[in-house]
């Protein structure tokens, strides 16, 4: 067995760690991770938000990618008017399902709650969420309302431009220009046997393999195991091929990754386009109860081959 292993991760790790950062007037920020995340304390998400502190916290979110909220008792209005700042609220297809989600009494809150006889619990694999939708969620704001006795229950992301970057010159050539579909169906009736209302489907959308941060404009990988279904330019063998590979790519590399531990009364914000996420179910037979609020804008991820070949 070799143990030969290129460098190209850790020249995108270089550059990652390297780049130069904001310093920040209006909270106090601290790194929770090289790869992503960063805590934020300062802040009053029950008050609005001065412009330049909303502002900033628009630009931690661009170069950390995850944020934290310690010490947020916040009620339902105050998690909506938070994500509203960030883009139109999403109405997830499976909000009034008890099958998949716990139902909040709100279309706007995605509630869950998992324990002893939950036979699935949201969120256990790789993911972006919802990339099925024609303008998918691109950022999430999620509480913990009631956390496992045992402790557990964190939530692992990855940083999906270092995915990107950390491939091979020739692959990230391939994967420009390529598409994918993403399909509702993967994740929800092939993944957990859930199926849509009657006279509805769940979406199907086709998005680039890389694309363009609509805000860093940075390129990132996107795909994901729980709702890509194929690439459109491949053969059936060699999108299962490909995608495998950048699947297993984006699953191992822990240097791309952090874990996020729950504390009461956090909230949590990520960017879902440039990154994936796995809610981790490491304390059956416990409770984790949990309210999402999710922002879309009005487009879908754009492709990255314009920037890449300017640079």
């Amino acid at each position: 067995m070799s143990f030969y292993q290129d460098y190209n991760d850790k020249l995108a790790i270089e550059g990652w760690n390297t780049r130069e950062l904001s310093q920040y007037q209006t909270f106090d920020l601290k790194r929770l991770s090289p790869a992503l995340g960063a805590e934020i304390r300062g802040v009053d998400l029950s008050q609005p938000l001065p412009p330049a502190q909303l502002a900033e916290i628009r630009q931690a979110l661009t170069e950390h990618l995850v944020l934290t909220f310690p010490s947020q008792a916040i009620n339902a209005e105050q998690h909506k008017a938070f994500g509203r700042l960030f883009g139109s609220l999403h109405q997830h297809v499976l909000g009034d399902s008890t099958q998949l989600t716990a139902r909040s009494g709100d279309a706007e809150i995605l509630g869950w709650k998992t324990g002893r006889t939950t036979r699935y619990t949201a969120g256990d694999a790789w993911h972006n969420d919802v990339s099925c939708d024609p303008h998918p969620i691109w950022a999430s704001f999620l509480r913990v309302t009631r956390l496992p006795e045992v402790g557990g229950g964190d939530t692992a992301f990855a940083n999906l431009y270092l995915a990107y970057e950390s491939l091979s010159e020739p692959i990230k050539q391939l994967l420009l220009g390529l598409t994918a579909v993403h399909d509702g169906r993967e994740g929800w009736s092939n993944g957990y046997g859930a199926e849509p209302k009657p006279g509805q489907v769940f979406n199907a959308s086709e998005h680039p393999v890389v694309a363009k941060h609509p805000v860093s404009g940075r390129p990132f990988l996107f795909v994901n195991e729980a709702f890509t279904s194929h690439i459109v330019q491949l053969s059936r063998a060699e999108s299962d091929a490909l995608l495998q590979l950048l699947y297993r790519h984006i699953e191992k590399h822990q240097s791309f990754q952090a874990r996020i531990h729950w504390q009461p009364d956090m909230l949590l914000l990520w960017d879902n386009w440039a990154t994936q996420h796995h809610a981790i179910w490491d304390y059956y037979p416990f409770e984790r109860w949990g309210e999402r609020v999710s922002a879309y804008l009005d487009h879908g991820p754009q492709p990255a081959g314009s920037i890449i070949s300017q640079q």
